[in-house]
């Protein structure tokens, strides 16, 4: 099975890309190809599966170092005296804020996963990074209006960040487009959550 040999477009459907595509890889020599005595393309499907996986890694790891990058201007973004001149950010006392700077992360690691996973477990996570950002701003006494103040304050540094580190590194407009999309979705879920969890908080104190 493993040396069963491949058409271009057999290939095309393994590696899940259009049959142009690989054909532009196999001129470029980038995807290794063999061809018969009428010079047509074929591809074994153990190199293929092989060269697939070797992809895969190299683009997790892109991924990675992409990801520490945004990690980076996240922080510099926040600790360069931002958060300082927000208004709903004085009205917290020392510990507050470091419960709020320390939410960031959840943020971060919800909404990256979220686009590493293409949105398994969706719901259940928007809901709960929601949740938790209502539940803080209640506790500290946070208007519902600060309340989607201090999220949207965190989501918008997030994203510029993404932005930067995608710019620098020359990402495609297409990838690009499509990450942001998916941001904005989860995003908004989180939203909804935040305002739904603030308004039975504040139900329940009636």
């Amino acid at each position: 099975m493993t040396d069963e040999w491949l058409s271009l477009s057999d290939a095309a459907k393994v590696l899940g890309v259009h049959p142009s595509t690989v054909r532009l890889w196999s001129d470029k020599g980038v995807l290794p190809t063999h061809k018969t005595q009428g010079g047509h393309r074929r591809y074994k499907s153990s190199e293929i599966s092989l060269w697939a996986e070797s992809k895969q890694r190299s683009h997790e790891i892109e991924t990675e170092r992409m990801m520490q990058e945004v990690i980076k201007s996240v922080r510099m973004q926040i600790s360069e005296g931002r958060l300082q001149a927000e208004a709903w950010y004085k009205k917290l006392d020392d510990d507050a804020r470091m419960q709020y700077r320390l939410s960031a992360r959840s943020l971060f690691h919800g909404l990256m996963n979220y686009v590493a996973t293409s949105g398994a477990d969706a719901e259940s996570e928007s809901y709960a990074i929601g949740y938790e950002y209502a539940s803080r701003a209640h506790r500290y006494c946070l208007s519902y209006v600060d309340a989607v103040r201090a999220f949207l304050f965190f989501r918008n540094t997030l994203i510029e960040s993404v932005i930067k580190v995608y710019r620098d590194a020359n990402v495609p407009s297409g990838q690009t487009a499509e990450t942001f999309g998916k941001m904005y979705t989860f995003t908004d879920e989180i939203l909804i959550s935040l305002l739904h969890t603030y308004e039975s908080l504040g139900n329940a104190n009636r």
